[in-house]
């Protein structure tokens, strides 16, 4: 329990606006709010009647209080947003998924432009097309307008190195711009319709494709004709299935549900009357309860992050608290107007409705597989003979070739399942290749240290894939560090090698454990051991391919970074420049004669 003298704060406290950070024993921020009035709101936290039993746990926990007087409530709001993301404070909603929304890229200084994925700063000239809500539903865009407008979306180094047309050429996805198989003015009429489908007006596109194919057809160019009547009709058969009669602009819905004390939002994204795609949200809900809390601590994490794009118009399925506030901080990140709506009609109505059930859905099938893991957990409690629930766990494994590329994982989880923030890979070098003993010692140490030195949070359980010999690596690195209250459990694949028949090496006392294969505790214990499996091995393989891919070049003497681009640009690959003469590599730009020959000599020299 804290000691903080509420009544004294209270008495000498401000009634102007401004922001409000609560700190416990340790010093740590607990919680960070905004008010319109800093005396009644921080006065209704000590409240005796009416509050959660999460507001109690927080303010049974407040040492003391901090606030900092702001000139307006926006201020409030964007100071706020920018303290909980720089701090992450325990007791507020937390947006873990916090990456850059992917983009269509268009070009425009290319003489046949290219269609790409982007995603991050928009750095380059070109028009930029989005957001999408994902990777995926990118690529399923590019993949549709390249089987109907046949845009090039290759690499400019492939483009620029073609002599013959490529594959996407014969199955008709590209009209081979590369090798002048196109005209300038066909290709231009390509990219002007890709930019309007992109654009979402699609009732212009179909009206001038129509338009175009009678005349091809009037000129008896039936060729033509038929190919633009196979573009319009997959454009209708995309108005049909991803429009709604009646919609139009661009938009976002957000539609928020709470229920056992957890909360969902999801995010349906609108341009030119498509949707483009969903993404659904768990926010860490801490204090927010209802729909107007969780609305309102979500919008400004979600939409004043550096870089995220506003639509004109956010559709929401409540009010949420402080609405003005928002939608003028909202308009002052975007440049113009952004408007906040929760009563709407028709088409947005149709499509708010359809978010809503997706959010509800969504939550119903998060708490049965929470309440899952808390049985999973509840078992693995029970089995290890812990004094609650293990908190953190932590998984470490070991993926190699024969020695080669040896890469060691570090998988966390938690109540929630996985926490792929808290993932780790460790490179590990200086040992004999194939020492598995000697990798989880380094990667373990290299792990600690930097727990023992602060950063980091300390897990209650952490399981080694492997028997007493990884076990003990571990006890050892934790005693040198003097890290206590550690839990090391060893999982040993057992003789036959096969899931269900694991045994498990408990701690210093080295008991070994057999669970039956139906416990939800080895089913916990399995699941997190496979992922850290998985973890390694996809990193060993990156970096082994790596390793193969840029090897050949990167070890010649002389020839830097500019020095390979130019020989991969004028050969193709690696593999071009190491079967070129000497003759031929001293024809790329930047090659002397002399280099070329120490070119030519260093391959030809790893190949004997």
């Amino acid at each position: 329990m804290s000691h903080f003298d509420a009544d004294a704060f209270l008495k000498s406290l401000t009634t102007r606006c401004g922001v409000y950070q609560m700190y416990g024993v340790d010093g740590g921020l607990l919680y960070v709010g905004k008010a319109r009035n800093l005396k009644n709101r921080v006065a209704s936290y000590f409240r005796n009647r009416g509050l959660n039993a999460k507001t109690v746990a927080l303010v049974s926990r407040i040492a003391d209080i901090q606030v900092t007087v702001t000139a307006t409530e926006v201020d409030a709001l964007l100071l706020e947003h920018n303290l909980i993301k720089s701090h992450r404070p325990p007791f507020n909603i937390l947006l873990k998924d916090d990456k850059s929304y992917p983009y269509i890229f268009l070009s425009s200084e290319d003489r046949f432009p290219r269609l790409t994925l982007h995603r991050g700063a928009k750095r380059r000239k070109g028009r930029y097309f989005g957001p999408y809500p994902s990777a995926g539903a990118v690529r399923r865009s590019l993949h549709f307008l390249q089987k109907v407008f046949k845009v090039r979306q290759c690499e400019d180094s492939y483009f620029s190195n073609r002599s013959r047309p490529c594959l996407q050429y014969q199955i008709d996805r590209c009209t081979a711009p590369c090798v002048d198989l196109v005209s300038e003015a066909a290709y231009a009429a390509q990219v002007e319709n890709t930019a309007l489908f992109l654009e979402g007006k699609n009732q212009e596109l179909m009206v001038r494709l129509a338009d175009d194919m009678e005349q091809a057809a009037a000129a008896l160019a039936y060729e033509k004709a038929a190919v633009l009547r196979d573009q319009l009709r997959q454009l209708q058969h995309v108005q049909a299935t991803q429009g709604v009669e009646g919609g139009s602009g661009d938009l976002d819905l957000l539609a928020a549900v709470t229920e056992g004390g957890l909360g969902c939002v999801h995010v349906l994204f609108v341009r030119g009357a498509r949707v483009l795609g969903s993404r659904t949200f768990y926010p860490s809900t801490k204090l927010a309860e209802t729909r107007e809390g969780l609305l309102s601590a979500f919008l400004p994490q979600f939409y004043l992050s550096e870089g995220r794009a506003l639509p004109p118009e956010i559709v929401l399925n409540a009010e949420p608290e402080d609405s003005d506030t928002l939608e003028t901080a909202l308009t002052l990140q975007a440049g113009r107007r952004v408007r906040l709506r929760h009563r709407v009609r028709e088409a947005r109505a149709r499509w708010l409705q359809m978010a809503e059930q997706t959010a509800a859905t969504n939550l119903a099938a998060h708490l049965a597989g929470r309440k899952s893991t808390q049985e999973r957990l509840q078992a693995l409690q029970e089995v290890l003979e812990l004094e609650a629930y293990p908190q953190r766990m932590e998984c470490f494994d070991i993926s190699h070739s024969s020695g080669e590329a040896t890469v060691a994982s570090c998988v966390v989880f938690d109540e929630n399942g996985p926490r792929k923030a808290d993932y780790r890979r460790f490179n590990i070098d200086g040992i004999t290749p194939g020492d598995d003993y000697a990798a989880m010692e380094q990667a373990l140490r290299r792990r600690f240290k930097r727990l023992k030195a602060g950063e980091g949070n300390v897990p209650d359980v952490l399981f080694i894939d492997g028997g007493k010999g990884q076990v003990q690596q571990a006890l050892d690195v934790l005693a040198e560090l003097e890290l206590q209250g550690i839990l090391v459990v060893g999982v040993a694949k057992g003789v036959t090698r096969k899931a269900g028949f694991e045994t498990l090496v408990l701690g210093a006392s080295g008991i070994e454990q057999n669970l039956p294969a139906n416990s939800p505790a080895l089913h916990l214990i399995q699941q997190v051991r496979d992922e850290a499996h998985r973890f390694a091995i996809s990193g060993h393989r990156a970096r082994r391919d790596k390793a193969r891919r840029s090897s050949r070049l990167e070890d010649i003497p002389g020839v830097g970074a500019k020095r390979r681009r130019e020989l991969l640009r004028h050969f193709g690959s690696a593999r071009g420049v190491a079967n070129a003469s000497v003759d031929e590599l001293k024809k790329t730009q930047g090659i002397s004669a002399t280099m070329a020959q120490q070119i030519y000599d260093h391959l030809h020299s790893m190949a004997d």
